[in-house]
């Protein structure tokens, strides 16, 4: 796990040869839906075990077949949010409830409008009470201008003030996460790498495509 220095609580996994891997496999325009889908579930478990790492334990006195030692619990594991943005993120989300499995989970439906104003419309937001003592976790796999996940933030802190506001994705460019940092500087994230730059259309560059259509299949329009 990598800190970037542009910003502060900005981590990337482009030192884990796993994470890297898996990207591989994501960005390559032949992978299909289904193992597109099962690489997501992976990243959003693997990222979850490191984001363990940055909470608060405890130790506890515990008793063996043999004798009493001392054992850990990672408290803030049970004390976490997952608002998943719909609807790539339901993949990734599997993969972070595998290991953070006491979470609460929300569900945001919010889609960026075209090049240039990328409008952000929001139809569907289900969150439980925040409490303080929560970390909450964002998933989105795409952090590319910033715009939907500047929406979300606005959104979930409606609902109550966290001990943390973390986002998870896959791939981010720098002009989203500066936009996020500007907006919000107390949210961390967590992605496998932040790529180059966008495109005129706000697409990732290298990237790998629209990650919903990716995993799901393109929409048609009727």
């Amino acid at each position: 796990m990598i800190e970037d220095r542009r910003w502060k609580g900005v981590y990337s996994f482009e030192d884990s040869p796993f994470i890297m891997e898996i990207l591989t496999e994501l960005r390559d325009e032949r992978t299909g839906p289904i193992p597109f889908r099962k690489g997501l579930v992976k990243l959003g478990r693997y990222m979850a075990y490191e984001l363990t790492k940055t909470m608060e334990v405890e130790e506890v006195p515990i008793k063996t077949p043999l004798e009493g030692t001392t054992g850990v619990i990672v408290r803030d594991r049970r004390n976490v949010v997952i608002i998943t943005v719909l609807r790539a993120a339901i993949p990734l989300m599997e993969g972070l409830i595998k290991v953070l499995d006491h979470a609460r989970v929300g569900i945001v439906s919010a889609s960026r409008g075209k090049a240039p104003k990328f409008e952000i419309e929001m139809k569907y937001v289900k969150v439980p009470q925040v409490k303080p003592e929560d970390t909450v976790i964002i998933a989105d796999p795409m952090i590319a201008t910033g715009s939907t996940l500047i929406r979300v933030l606005d959104e979930v802190k409606k609902y109550g003030k966290a001990k943390r506001y973390v986002i998870v994705g896959v791939l981010a460019a720098p002009e989203g996460i500066s936009r996020i940092k500007e907006a919000h500087p107390d949210v961390e994230m967590f992605v496998a790498a932040i790529d180059r730059e966008l495109n005129d259309h706000g697409y990732i560059l290298p990237g790998l495509g629209d990650a919903g259509d990716r995993a799901f299949g393109a929409p048609i329009k009727v």
